[in-house]
């Protein structure tokens, strides 16, 4: 993925550390390599929104931008583990303020859940 170049720019820094961990699913993957190395598979089952390919684009570019280090098994069948590298360590505290953020204001975003509906007490008849 080619990277924009922000030399000499107001707020470049924030732009460069946004256009590194951009779209729906590049900070949730942060997240979950936090916890440690993981299989395709193991992310996968935590993210069950997301699909094999763009996983599979979305760790490709976090590889590519040096967060993520990628671990093939010569095995049969193949084995493969991403974790974060020490740049994608350095993230953590990002992720950690934007998790707490989330939860702090997850009553007004769109991935709140549903507040649950009070059943009305029938009336006598």
């Amino acid at each position: 993925m080619k990277r924009r170049n922000f030399a000499r720019r107001p707020g470049c820094s924030v732009e460069a550390t946004l256009d590194l961990i951009d779209g729906k699913w590049k900070g949730v993957i942060l997240y979950h390599l936090q916890s440690g190395t993981q299989r395709f598979g193991e992310l996968r089952r935590r993210m069950p929104g997301i699909t094999q390919r763009m996983l599979t684009k979305q760790l490709r570019a976090l590889e590519e931008d040096k967060l993520v280090i990628r671990k093939v098994y010569a095995e049969v069948p193949p084995r493969v583990e991403y974790c974060l590298s020490e740049l994608g360590e350095s993230l953590r505290p990002v992720i950690d303020i934007l998790k707490a953020w989330g939860e702090n204001h997850q009553q007004r975003l769109s991935c709140a859940p549903a507040p649950v509906a009070a059943k009305k007490p029938k009336r006598a008849a």
